[in-house]
């Protein structure tokens, strides 16, 4: 296997990964936006309230949001200073991405994966659960997706890096 194949191997399983759950996300979107409907309605409908009803919501927008930043990544979805960079080559915004991602993203991850490392394990050691009378008993859930979204972004954050690595040999050989 030459190393080109080796990464093109390796953007597929990064790529496939982030595809998949990216679309799996929007259909959480669809149920989040279904069960809040539901709970104004019988809110101000019925006079009935769920607190646990509304924590799954706060629930599902974190997911949305915390897992779907790998896949905003992959789309071109993120945020982006867009006054130069629309007007750069091909070559030259790979080298823009692939900087950002090695000086700024990656590091990023790093530092989120390392800084929620003692609160999420604390929340896991004493399974913690809502303050609220009959919310969600599983916080810890929760407070993990806050890991899992920084190895997320850094795996489809690699994957970029070497798509555009990809563009900038190709470029060379030119």
């Amino acid at each position: 296997m030459t190393g080109t194949s080796a990464i093109l191997t390796c953007l597929h399983i990064i790529d496939t990964t982030t595809e998949y759950s990216g679309r799996l996300l929007a259909w959480l979107t669809l149920s989040m936006a279904l069960v809040t409907a539901l709970i104004v309605v019988l809110r101000y409908g019925f006079g009935i309230g769920s607190i646990a009803a509304q924590e799954a919501v706060i629930y599902m927008h974190g997911s949305l949001f915390l897992l779907g930043a790998a896949y905003a990544l992959k789309v071109g979805a993120h945020v982006r200073v867009d006054i130069f960079y629309r007007n750069f080559s091909t070559r030259t915004r790979a080298w823009v991405d692939s900087l950002g991602g090695i000086i700024f993203l990656l590091p990023l991850c790093g530092f989120v994966l390392i800084s929620s490392a003692d609160y999420v394990s604390t929340s896991w050691m004493m399974r913690e659960t809502s303050a609220e009378p009959g919310g969600i008993p599983a916080v810890f859930l929760l407070k993990s997706l806050i890991p899992l979204m920084a190895i997320n972004l850094a795996l489809q954050a690699v994957a970029e890096v070497f798509r555009n690595a990809l563009i900038l040999t190709k470029n060379d050989k030119e």
